[in-house]
């Protein structure tokens, strides 16, 4: 579904990601870990068309969106759920989500049911629909930020650090969520996360990221016992 060669990415002289060969099936869970400064949201970034790409190609379904703007990659059906969440404070949760289904606004009956399914998966926007997204707590602006992602319809979303910053039972929901969102609805989901055990847990596939490179790939249960990455990434 996605397939990244030779991926460059610099800002200004300063190069972030140093020829960088990536792909993503159709169907799976791909994590990306590493610490911090490894060059994981400038991925997201460069493949949202948020990231200036130097070199290297970035192709979705067999089409090449390297260099694409950003609204062009999000009408191919790409949805990003950027790190910090970003809702908009100034609006309704509800609000928030109209914004996310955007591309889909002149559907306004799909609008409506993308909504409220969301709304069923994560019953507690539902309560808080007329709240404004910056009195929310922080699981709950994650939540929001996910479902902002999911009213847009994807084939493909990319979630960067959606464990950041939050308490470890929120964080169960939230993975489950994604897990979900794979088995039983069938999404591709590319997930960066730093909390390494929780990605590696989740994924069918990661990789995982040095210095703006792939230090290591394969499949993430066989990553899980690779001495590597217990000393360097899962605290053992």
């Amino acid at each position: 579904m996605l397939d990244i060669r030779g991926l460059r990415v610099a800002y200004g002289a300063l190069p972030i990601l140093h020829g960088i060969d990536l792909r993503v099936e159709r169907g799976e869970i791909v994590a990306v870990i590493g610490g911090n400064g490894a060059g994981k949201s400038t991925l997201l970034r460069a493949i949202s068309g948020l990231a200036p790409v130097v070199d290297g190609t970035i192709a979705l379904n067999g089409r090449r969106i390297d260099g694409r703007r950003p609204e062009t990659v999000a009408a191919l059906g790409v949805a990003h759920v950027p790190q910090g969440r970003q809702v908009i404070p100034d609006l309704t949760v509800e609000d928030n989500l109209l914004l996310g289904a955007y591309r889909l606004r002149r559907s306004r009956d799909r609008v409506v049911t993308l909504m409220e399914r969301e709304y069923a998966r994560f019953p507690r926007l539902s309560e808080r629909r007329r709240q404004l997204g910056g009195s929310l707590s922080g699981g709950e602006q994650q939540m929001l930020a996910i479902a902002r992602g999911l009213v847009m319809a994807p084939d493909f979303i990319m979630m960067d650090e959606p464990s950041l910053g939050l308490a470890p039972q929120i964080v169960d929901e939230i993975m489950e969520a994604i897990r979900d969102l794979n088995q039983k609805e069938g999404l591709t989901v590319l997930l960066v996360e730093q909390a390494a055990a929780y990605a590696l847990a989740l994924a069918h596939r990661a990789y995982v990221f040095k210095n703006g490179e792939v230090f290591l790939s394969g499949p993430a249960a066989q990553l899980r016992e690779d001495e590597r990455v217990v000393r360097g990434y899962l605290g053992g």
